[in-house]
């Protein structure tokens, strides 16, 4: 149920993030991703895909249909970069493929380069050839760079766009169903900016298609059953998630409640019976889709890239439409897990699959036919600033703890600067710093994570007597003035953590710490086999932080079991004998944060270990 709170997420413009671990993975993604994603295009012709549509360039349409999409969201994280982190020589790359974009566009604004280049008629197969998730895209990034420079360059081109198709598609219109959500989420950041109502009836429209039967009536597409009658989260990982968020924003002008019951039960279904324990989603190859219930095996895990950041972008939005931090929970949880895996340290390899347990074989790449993840990583990081913070008429919450300093405005337009210093998530001890222009009262809701087992809280160096839940917001009511601190510390432990009877890893145990999954690699381990580690849940892990390691980061090391197969040569299968399983003696293992394993040597590596 709803606390009855609306949120309004504080702008990623408002945010800013210099230092910690946040701040050197930004500067990294600002510095090294964002050029190295560009040249990557350039090289494979899709954005010479815009210029051959424009007539500057002869040739034929290079590449996967969708191409289109990878350009515009490395366009929307190049407009967010240049929001917090304004760079001429960015800014000038952004102004030049608008440009080439612009110049590609018809006559009626219709922009889609593989359709203008194969002559294919637009708008008749939505189901198959991303037409409408490609338009999406272009939304967002015209968005995102109107807020970021205030041009309206990329953001005439879209509006042109988007009067075409809504100008096409609706009630008493043509009907359709995309086949890959998107288009619904962006004609709703469209319509927030512009407030032109065609684009919140028009997302509205394509929500309510589903069940219909225009993108097959399949759960591929989710288009078996009408949203609000689906029972179960299926289908293609990523277009769910989408569309759940496309969802919810429509929610958010409607407040239907068979929608949102819809949301909740759906969002129930994926975190309790189909999430993995980093927060990856989708653990089908097939069809890159959710499993069955429980369906959650390790080395097969497919839980694409893209599919934790929908996530992401869902459970944000669920967050500021309740209140509740269960959302902000899973948020964090597939942020530093699910999601920060999908890049290496160096910011120049990814992810498109993120399984919990690998051979050695499976590796980071430097790009993809289908490369859908790299830019949608990039676009996250440039923004994430805007997952920090919410105001509402209560206040001012706070998501995330990391580095970092906020510029909200509350109800008459009280000025709020906050700033938090901490070496979060390596430490749970937040020192947060509040300066209003002026004295002023309102309430700070500071989350308390669920994993969280003890929190206290000082509020100019007084205990504050008020109780601590984990998995809730604490409110903190007061007249605030320039220079009051809060000092929060989250009790942070080495957990270990077991998994459902009906999933596939029974008798095994994870290791986490805070927010983070921690798994073991072969290359911490030489001469082991690490398949055959045994983890007691006695075990006693202790923490240490290792500059010396790729980005710095924060290992778990202690006494394990080695499973001794001396016994078992030549053999497939045995008599079970009652504590036959015999270890060989201990030895020492670390552990380091999931999203940092495949950034060193190849090798094993094992996120849920057998236990003796």
């Amino acid at each position: 149920m709803s606390t009855g709170y609306l949120l309004q997420a504080v702008s990623w413009k408002n945010v800013h993030i210099e230092d910690g671990f946040w701040g050197a993975r930004l500067q990294v993604n600002r510095e090294v991703t964002l050029d190295y994603q560009y040249e990557r295009m350039e090289e494979t012709g899709r954005i010479d895909n815009f210029r051959r549509a424009s007539g500057k360039k002869k040739g034929k349409f290079t590449g996967p249909f969708f191409n289109d999409s990878d350009v515009y969201k490395w366009l929307e994280a190049a407009s967010y970069s240049l929001g917090t982190h304004p760079d001429k020589k960015l800014g000038h790359k952004v102004d030049r493929l608008i440009e080439e974009i612009s110049g590609a566009q018809e006559n009626d604004g219709y922009l889609n380069t593989y359709f203008i280049l194969q002559k294919e008629k637009r708008f008749t197969n939505l189901r198959d050839k991303h037409e409408l998730y490609c338009a999406g895209h272009l939304f967002e990034a015209a968005v995102a760079h109107h807020k970021a420079t205030g041009k309206t360059s990329l953001l005439n081109v879209a509006i042109r766009f988007a009067d075409l198709i809504c100008q096409t598609f609706g009630p008493g219109k043509r009907k359709g169903t995309p086949g890959h959500e998107e288009i619904e989420l962006a004609l709703m950041k469209l319509y927030w900016l512009t407030q032109k109502n065609p684009y919140f009836t028009t997302a509205k429209f394509f929500i309510d298609q589903r069940g219909k039967g225009f993108a097959g009536g399949d759960e591929y597409h989710q288009d078996h059953l009408p949203l609000t009658e689906q029972p179960e989260i299926v289908g293609h990982a990523v277009r769910a998630v989408y569309l759940m968020s496309g969802a919810a924003d429509v929610y958010r002008e409607t407040k239907d409640k068979i929608l949102m019951d819809s949301l909740e039960r759906l969002w129930k279904n994926m975190t309790e019976k189909k999430m993995y324990v980093t927060g990856g989603v989708g653990s089908r190859h097939k069809g890159e889709a959710f499993g069955k219930n429980y369906q959650l095996p390790n080395d097969r895990a497919y839980a694409e890239t893209c599919a934790a950041i929908g996530s992401i972008f869902w459970n944000h939005r669920m967050l500021q439409l309740t209140g509740q931090a269960k959302y902000a929970d899973v948020m964090e949880r597939t942020l530093y897990n699910g999601f920060l895996s999908g890049v290496s340290l160096d910011g120049e390899k990814y992810f498109y699959q993120n399984p919990l347990q690998s051979d050695g074989t499976h590796r980071r790449r430097g790009w993809f036919g289908c490369a859908c993840c790299p830019p949608n990583i990039a676009r996250l990081l440039s923004s994430l600033g805007g997952y920090f913070y919410s105001i509402s008429g209560q206040g001012l919450w706070v998501h995330l703890y990391g580095e970092s300093k906020v510029i909200a405005i509350l109800d008459k337009n009280r000025k709020i600067i906050l700033s938090q210093s901490t070496n979060y998530p390596w430490s749970g001890d937040v020192n947060i710093r509040i300066s209003p222009d002026t004295e002023t009262s309102f309430t700070l809701f500071l989350r308390i994570p669920g994993w969280c087992k003890k929190a206290e809280v000082l509020v100019n160096s007084k205990h504050l007597e008020e109780s601590v839940r984990p998995g809730s917001y604490l409110p903190i009511t007061r007249r605030w003035k320039k220079g009051d601190e809060v000092r929060l510390n989250l009790s942070i432990s080495v957990d270990f953590l077991e998994t459902h009877p009906h999933s596939s890893n029974n008798s095994r145990l994870a290791i986490s710490r805070g927010p983070l999954v921690y798994c073991i690699e072969a290359v911490d381990h030489p001469g082991v086999d690490v398949f055959d580690v045994l983890l007691s849940a006695d075990t006693n892990l202790s923490f240490h932080f290792r500059s010396d390691l790729p980005g710095g980061i924060g290992v778990l090391q202690g006494q394990a079991l080695l499973r001794d197969k001396s016994d078992w040569k030549g053999k497939l299968y045995r008599v079970y004998r009652e504590k036959q399983r015999t270890k060989s003696g201990s030895l020492q293992i670390t552990a380091i944060p999931y999203f940092a394993w495949a950034n060193r040597k190849p090798g094993k590596m094992l996120v849920w270990i057998p236990m003796p």
